[in-house]
């Protein structure tokens, strides 16, 4: 879909700005204008991690004059394979400054606007407010659903993507002129449905094919160039190299946004069958170390994917992945005369397996809060953390 440019052009470009964008100047579709709307855009970035690390760096190179960003992470050792806007140096240090500086090496040209902070009911409309366009690179429902919900009350457009593994979906939501990401997932995945990329792991590069996508739509937005991903999703599968197309519509049945809610709620990050089983039923990595020291026989189960199972366990574990678990298949194996311990990376897919678990007779199963990440760093420091 065709759309009018999103911002004016900014009253002029310096001679050292002319030379920098030179490349942009000649291209007839943005030449002078063009940049010019894009020196006078303002765009908030939310997240600075896989696919937020590429789309600052290429929205700074193109000349974005003002370029918001939202995160209240800090730069872990892990995020390196993919979050390009950060070093070895800035491991440690909030998100949001390292993709600052990193911003601001780019081309210093660019005012940056650092928004070190969760983003939440309380702050997401005031925040989104101030920018012209958002670029959604978050990593879980609840936010997507609270972005598209602030980006529809305040008449927002906002690119959005998504990443897993080897697939990608970029597309633009902009309920004024057509879908917004509730026509497109009307209700979230059920809970533990869908694991995250921390869970399920992502190709690293696959963070630049779909965040240069987004960047590219950002561009065509604020310029008012090209076909717009209005009304499309682009679907990227990296193994076979392939982009797919698929329509989307305006749901006529989806209800109206009129206010924001209790997105954590919404989305459900447990079930509530697993949220019961957990209650009462929940141990600390360090209780489990003591429950392992004592005389009572325990059978500790480590619910995680063959892949994860080969990077750490806890020892004396024996691995039945989830899908075993809540298929049935593995329950006859579990043994009757032994406590039954289950635990995952954190603790969100052994809560599911314990309320399976429970289901089947095992009463007194337990599972532990924090899993594995939580025995690295509260009982054996030695071991590999992911």
């Amino acid at each position: 879909m065709t759309l009018p440019p999103l911002v004016e052009p900014a009253a002029e470009l310096t001679i050292d700005e002319v030379r920098r964008y030179s490349r942009h100047l000649i291209i007839p579709e943005v030449a002078m204008a063009g940049q010019k709307r894009l020196k006078n855009a303002k765009v908030l970035c939310v997240g600075a991690g896989g696919l937020g690390s590429p789309a600052l760096l290429y929205l700074a190179a193109a000349g974005v004059g003002t370029l918001g960003i939202v995160e209240d992470d800090v730069v872990d050792e892990s995020n390196l394979q993919r979050q390009i806007i950060h070093g070895q140096s800035d491991i440690g240090r909030p998100k949001a400054e390292s993709a600052r500086d990193s911003v601001k090496e780019i081309n210093p040209y660019v005012n940056v606007i650092v928004h070190n902070e969760r983003l939440t009911n309380d702050n997401v409309l005031e925040i989104f407010a101030q920018y012209d366009l958002i670029v959604d690179g978050t990593d879980n429902f609840a936010t997507r659903y609270m972005v598209n919900d602030a980006a529809v009350l305040l008449h927002k457009p906002y690119v959005w993507g998504s990443i897993y593994r080897f697939d990608g979906q970029v597309s633009v939501f902009w309920d004024d002129y057509g879908p917004n990401y509730r026509d497109l997932y009307p209700v979230p995945p059920p809970p533990g449905m869908v694991p995250s990329c921390a869970e399920g792991g992502v190709l690293g590069v696959l963070c630049a094919c779909i965040g240069s996508a987004m960047v590219n739509e950002a561009i065509k937005l604020i310029t008012g160039i090209g076909e717009s991903l209005l009304g499309r999703l682009l679907v990227f599968d990296a193994l076979a190299m392939e982009w797919n197309e698929i329509k989307i519509r305006k749901d006529p049945n989806t209800a109206p946004i009129t206010e924001l809610i209790d997105y954590e709620s919404f989305c459900g990050v447990v079930s509530e069958e697993a949220q019961a089983a957990a209650a009462g039923s929940t141990i600390t990595p360090k209780e489990l170390k003591e429950l392992l020291d004592s005389d009572k026989p325990v059978y500790l189960v480590d619910v995680r994917e063959p892949a994860e199972w080969e990077i750490v366990s806890i020892p004396g574990a024996t691995l039945i992945p989830k899908d075993q678990i809540l298929r049935g298949d593995a329950l006859a194996s579990l043994p009757q005369d032994k406590q039954i311990v289950m635990y995952c990376k954190t603790g969100v897919r052994s809560a599911e397996t314990l309320a399976a678990v429970k289901a089947a007779g095992f009463k007194d199963a337990l599972h532990v809060q924090g899993g594995v990440t939580g025995w690295v760093n509260q009982v054996d420091p030695s071991l590999p953390s992911y």
